[in-house]
C-alpha cells in the first residue's frame, strides 16, 4: 500500500500568468456564529449571477456550534464539478482557519488552511481578531488585514444612522466579500442585488448599508494590497446568466415533485434531512405530504404502505437510518410493493462515525441490506443533475418492476452547490407499470402475486372493483395466503428474482453506465457516484498538462449489474485505475464478483473528505509511472 499525504504534486494556482475567471476561493471560521455559510453562498451566487460556472462545497464538524467550518468556491468559464487543493484567496475569520488546532500537532499533519494558499495568493483577515500575524511564516503570499467591526460602524454612521452592534454587526460578513471583489476587480453590484432579494420588504433599508460596507471594504483592501493587481480577475459573462445554482438535496427534492411523489417520510439525520425539510416547505404548493416519523423503522414501513396504496412514495436517510430500514426493505420486496424509492445519502461510518463527512462506504450494504435473497434496484448518480434525473426514473422502475429502488447518493452531492443549465427533467416519461382491471380476470378472483412470464403481476390499487387482496411477509401463494410448500416457494422465489433480469434487459444503457473520453485512452478510470465530478474535471488536465489520455467508465446501475458491458470495456482498456471514497474498494470487489476481473490499481480515500480534481490527477499520474497497487490519498 502506498499512502500520499500533504500537498498534491501538481501546483494549480501558483503560476504567474493572469487568470480570468479561474478562481479558487475559501472562507473559514466558527460554525453558526461566524457567518461562513452566508458569506460563501452570497459570493457563490453572485458569481453565478454574473454568468460564471461555480462549484462550491462545505466542510463542517458534526457538533456544529462553534467548531471550525470551511467553504470553498471555485469559478470558471467552463463547467466545473469539483474543488482543487490550492486556493487563491483565503478569508480567515479566526486563527483556526490559518493554523488549525493543537491536536493536529499530535499527528504531525497540516492544521488549518494556510498551507493551501497558492504562491502570490492572499489571506484576508480581521485585524482585531485573535490571530497572530507573525505566525504566518510565508513570504510568498500577501496578507490583507481589515478591522471588520470598525469598518461596519463607519459605513453605518456615514449614512446618518446610529450604530447598533446587535442590529448591524451581521453586515461584517460583507467585509471579506467586499475585499474579495476589490482584488478580483468584480463589481459589487452583483452582491448588492442578491442582498436586496434576500432581505424582506421591511428591511430594505439595510441594502444601502450593505452597499456602503462593501464599498468601504473594497477601498481599504485596495490600499492594503501591496501589488498593482491580483493574479485572478472575474469578468462577468452576461450571456450565460440564466443557469441555476443548486444543491444535490434540492435537485432530488424537485425531481420527486416532478415525478409525482405524493408521500415522503423521514427521520432527521445528516445529510439527508435537508431534502425533506425542502419538501416540507412545498406542501402548500404541490400535492405531496411530508411526514417526520418517530424513527426510521416507521419511515420505511409508512412508505411501503403508501406504495401499496398506489401512491408514489419515498423516504430519505443516511447510513445509520438505513440500518433500521432493513426489515422494511425486505417486506416491500416480498410483498411486491411498487417502490418505495429510498435515497441513501452516504456519510462516514461505521456507527455514528463521521456524521457530517463524505464517504462511499455503503455500496455493499445497499446491495444486500436485509436478510434473505430478494430483488431491489440500486442506482448511483454522479452529481446533482444526475441525482435529479435518476430519482425521477427510480419511481418508474419501482412501479414497473414492483420492488424498492435505492438511490445511492452521498454528502458531497448533497451539500455541494453547482451551476446547471437545467436538471434534465423535461421529457422524462412517467411509467406507472401494469394495472389490473376486473376485465382481465373475468369471473376469476384477483391474484395479486400471479405467476407470469415476465415475473410482473398486474397490481390493483385500492378501490379497484374486484381488486381486493391480502398479502404477507411470509412466503405466500398467488392469492397472498401463507404457504410453505416446496413447489409454491420455488415458483414465487423465481418469479420475484426474474424481475431483476427483466430490469437489466429493459433499463436503457444511459441509466446503466457512461463512458466519458476517447475509447482508445492510455488510462481508463473506473468509478461510481460523486467521484464523477473530480474525475471528469481531471480528464482534460491529464491530457493537456501531463500528456496522458484518459477516459472514465462511470457505473450507475449497481443492481442489477451491467456485467457484460463492464467486462468488455475493461478487457479493452490498456491500464485501469479504480477511484473510490472508501477503504475496501467496494466497486472493485463488485466488479471482480460480477466479471471475474480484479482491478489491481486503486486510488482510495477514507478520511471523510471528497476527492479533489488534483487528487485524481495525482493518482492517475502515479499509477501511470509505476504499478503501485493500492494508493491511499489524503490532503488535509
Amino acid at each position: 500500500m502506498v499512502a500520499r499525504h500533504g500537498k498534491p504534486n501538481r501546483p494549480l494556482a501558483g503560476d504567474d500568468a493572469m487568470k480570468e475567471n479561474a478562481l479558487s476561493w475559501m472562507i473559514g471560521g466558527p460554525a453558526l456564529t461566524g457567518g461562513v455559510n452566508s458569506s460563501a453562498e452570497v459570493f457563490a451566487k453572485a458569481c453565478a449571477r454574473a454568468g460564471l460556472y461555480v462549484f462550491s462545497n462545505i466542510e463542517y464538524h458534526s457538533n456544529i456550534m462553534g467548531r471550525h467550518i470551511s467553504y470553498r468556491v471555485r469559478t470558471s468559464d467552463t463547467p466545473v464539478h469539483s474543488h482543487v487543493e490550492q486556493v487563491d484567496l483565503l478569508l480567515a475569520l479566526d486563527s483556526e482557519t490559518l493554523f488549525g488546532t493543537p491536536e493536529y500537532q499530535d499527528y504531525q499533519r497540516h492544521g488549518g488552511h494556510l498551507h493551501r494558499v497558492a504562491p502570490d495568493g492572499v489571506v484576508i483577515l480581521d485585524a482585531k481578531a485573535k490571530i497572530d500575524h507573525s505566525a504566518i511564516e510565508r513570504d510568498d503570499i500577501h496578507v490583507v488585514a481589515l478591522a471588520y467591526d470598525d469598518l461596519v460602524r463607519e459605513s453605518v454612521e456615514e449614512l446618518g444612522v446610529t450604530y447598533n452592534a446587535r442590529r448591524h454587526s451581521v453586515m461584517r460578513n460583507m467585509v471579506p466579500i467586499g475585499a474579495s471583489c476589490a482584488l478580483l476587480d468584480f463589481d459589487i453590484n452583483h452582491v448588492v442585488s442578491l442582498v436586496a432579494e434576500v432581505l424582506p420588504a421591511h428591511r430594505q433599508d439595510m441594502v444601502e448599508m450593505n452597499r456602503h460596507v462593501l464599498l468601504h471594504a473594497a477601498e481599504q483592501a485596495r490600499r492594503a494590497y501591496a501589488k498593482e493587481e491580483f493574479h485572478v480577475t472575474l469578468r462577468p459573462r452576461p450571456e450565460r446568466n440564466g443557469h441555476m445554482l443548486i444543491k444535490g438535496v434540492d435537485a432530488v427534492g424537485i425531481a420527486k415533485i416532478h415525478a409525482g411523489c405524493g408521500f415522503q417520510t423521514y427521520y432527521p439525520i445528516a445529510p439527508a434531512s435537508d431534502e425533506s425539510v425542502m419538501l416540507e416547505r412545498q406542501q402548500t404548493q404541490y400535492p405531496i405530504v411530508v411526514l417526520q416519523a418517530e424513527d426510521e423503522i416507521a419511515s420505511m414501513n409508512m412508505a411501503v404502505g403508501a406504495a401499496h396504496a398506489g401512491v408514489r412514495a419515498a423516504t430519505s436517510t443516511a447510513g445509520p437510518g438505513f440500518s433500521l430500514m432493513a426489515e422494511g426493505l425486505g417486506f416491500a420486496s416480498i410483498t411486491e410493493a411498487a417502490g418505495p424509492v429510498v435515497v441513501l445519502w452516504q456519510r462516514g461510518g461505521p456507527s455514528t462515525g463521521l456524521p457530517t463527512r463524505q464517504s462511499q462506504q455503503d455500496l455493499r450494504f445497499a446491495l444486500q441490506p436485509a436478510h434473505g435473497e430478494f430483488p431491489h434496484i440500486v442506482v448511483a448518480p454522479g452529481d446533482a443533475r444526475e441525482a435529479a434525473r435518476i430519482t425521477h426514473m427510480a419511481f418508474n422502475w419501482g412501479d414497473r418492476y414492483q420492488m424498492p429502488v435505492v438511490v445511492l447518493a452521498d454528502k458531497f452531492i448533497a451539500n455541494s452547490l453547482v451551476t446547471l443549465d437545467d436538471l434534465g427533467l423535461d421529457g422524462l416519461p412517467i411509467d406507472r407499470g401494469e394495472y389490473w382491471t376486473l376485465e382481465m380476470n373475468g369471473s376469476e378472483p384477483y391474484r395479486r402475486h400471479r405467476l407470469t412470464e415476465s415475473g410482473i403481476s398486474p397490481r390493483a390499487v385500492f378501490g379497484t372493483p374486484g381488486g381486493q387482496y391480502v398479502t404477507t411477509s411470509d412466503e405466500h401463494t398467488e392469492r397472498g395466503r401463507i404457504d410453505e410448500q416446496v413447489e409454491n416457494r420455488m415458483a414465487q422465489m423465481e418469479k420475484r428474482m426474474q424481475k431483476l433480469d427483466l430490469a437489466a434487459e429493459e433499463i436503457p444503457d444511459e441509466w446503466q453506465y457512461e463512458m466519458v473520453g476517447p475509447e482508445d485512452a492510455d488510462v481508463t478510470i473506473v468509478g461510481w457516484g460523486s467521484t464523477r465530478g473530480p474525475i471528469t474535471d481531471a480528464l482534460p488536465v491529464l491530457q493537456s498538462e501531463h500528456g496522458i489520455s484518459a477516459n472514465f467508465l462511470q457505473i450507475r446501475l449497481l443492481r442489477p449489474f451491467p456485467a457484460s458491458v463492464v467486462r468488455e470495456k475493461l478487457n479493452r482498456a490498456r491500464r485501469v485505475v479504480l477511484v473510490e471514497d472508501n477503504y475496501m474498494g467496494q466497486l472493485g470487489m463488485l466488479i471482480a464478483e460480477q466479471t471475474g476481473i480484479k482491478l489491481e490499481r486503486m486510488a482510495l480515500k477514507y478520511d471523510g473528505r471528497p476527492f479533489s480534481q488534483d487528487e485524481v490527477v495525482e493518482a492517475v499520474c502515479e499509477h501511470s509511472a509505476a504499478d503501485l497497487g493500492r494508493l491511499v490519498l489524503s490532503h488535509p
